[in-house]
């Protein structure tokens, strides 16, 4: 009855069946044997025809051992005597188990407990808890996001954006590629050249998407970046992401209050007070604002600063006119300041003019990436950082892609 009990747990059907248990209370752990009915016969998949091949009988036979989801808080293993097939051109091949995970030794439940594992915690945290190796959660890992990834349709992907990010400081930079519309990564690179964007095309087309319908891509205003779509996704309308324009203007302010701070020490300490907008600020910094709005020392800073917030106010037109309207009079004014780092942003948005208007349009920044990227770098962060680009890359998948792990394992929404 006990052995049934488990042969129902564990979903095993026939011809295979349970054939003996073994539970060590002292050492907690819980063995698992399991075997088939004498005379069964099995299929195999052979990769090199691309078919299946069934009622092939067992030629012999090869001791196996899968790691387990825990019974309780004792560590479990499956064992088997699994068949080996001869195949019609000669060759004998293992067949594969019901149960086998994609990595050797762990069963295909367990793998989804990990995969649910590491998608909450550090990949070597989970390691400690589940008592396997780094390493082998790592190939895991790899195996699973290559695998599900294959699956991947891309057909009705429209408008993407894209960013580049360092792994670490000093180290290589990595460009992510983001589907708005689904808010997810699609797309993980090395690089910040134009390259980047041919991999991608490349990727895109590989997974059933077209290049020629990408009709909205938002992005900064590198100069790879632009002629890396120009040349990759033809049809392809730049929206330059406001947000990395405000972050020019920003630098510019900051630039004028550093200049100005030599001569007027009442700007000392104030540096975050012009960069954030007037509702993130705290009771003091807006006291502080305040009184220098009110004196009368004419700052260079406050200039800027005003200018900066007037920048934001131009994204809140009802119209396209409108929003060029007032974008007009904004670099006008920007380049009548009389601050050169004002005037130096001003004319960098002059130079990207339609893309940035282009935005009324579109309504596309990256906002969305930005929010994808503070995942990725929270969690490299709580792993004290990763070491190597393709473990970088599939913790970027894994937290950021929306992966559907169950389309290759069939027990990851059981979990």
């Amino acid at each position: 009855m006990t052995k049934e009990l488990f042969q129902m747990a564990l979903n095993v059907t026939e011809p295979w069946f349970v054939k003996d248990l073994k539970f060590d209370v002292e050492s907690k752990r819980l063995d698992i044997y399991i075997d088939f009915k004498r005379g069964s016969t099995f299929s195999f998949f052979d990769k090199q025809e691309d078919k299946k091949l069934v009622g092939l009988k067992a030629y012999d036979t090869s001791n196996k051992t899968w790691k387990h989801l825990n019974f309780f808080e004792h560590e479990c293993y499956l064992h088997a005597k699994v068949p080996r097939v001869k195949l019609p051109n000669g060759k004998v091949k293992r067949i594969s188990t019901p149960w086998e995970g994609l990595s050797n030794g762990f069963t295909l439940l367990f793998e989804a407990f990990l995969l649910q594992l590491c998608q909450a915690m550090p990949v070597n945290k989970v390691a400690t808890i589940t008592k396997t190796s780094d390493d082998k959660l790592w190939s895991m890992l790899e195996k699973y996001i290559e695998q599900t990834r294959e699956h991947e349709d891309f057909k009705e992907i429209t408008s993407i954006g894209l960013d580049e990010t360092s792994r670490a400081k000093g180290h290589e930079y990595i460009t992510l590629f983001v589907d708005l519309a689904k808010r997810r990564t699609i797309f993980i690179t090395k690089g910040k050249d134009n390259t980047t964007v041919q991999r991608f095309a490349e990727d895109f087309e590989a997974h059933g998407g077209k290049t020629d319908s990408i009709d909205n891509v938002s992005c900064d205003m590198s100069p790879a970046f632009i002629k890396g779509v120009k040349e990759y996704l033809p049809k392809a309308q730049i929206t330059f992401d406001k947000f990395h324009i405000l972050k020019i203007i920003n630098e510019a302010v900051d630039k004028v209050r550093k200049q100005e701070v030599s001569t007027n020490k009442l700007l000392t300490g104030t540096r975050y007070i012009w960069l954030k907008n007037h509702n993130n600020l705290t009771v003091k910094q807006k006291e502080t604002l305040e009184s220098l709005t009110i004196s009368n020392m004419n700052l260079k800073t406050m200039r800027a600063y005003n200018i900066r917030q007037s920048f934001q106010e131009i994204y809140q037109a009802t119209t396209q006119e409108e929003f060029t309207t007032y974008l007009s009079k904004w670099y006008y004014w920007a380049t009548h300041s009389r601050l050169s780092p004002i005037i130096k942003a001003a004319k960098m948005v002059k130079r990207h003019w339609d893309g940035i208007i282009r935005w009324h349009e579109s309504k596309i920044n990256n906002g969305i990436l930005e929010g994808l990227n503070s995942v990725i770098q929270a969690a490299k962060s709580k792993a004290r950082g990763y070491k190597t680009f393709k473990n970088y890359k599939i913790i970027a998948y894994l937290l950021t892609g929306k992966l559907d792990f169950s389309l290759v394992n069939h027990r990851f929404k059981e979990i």
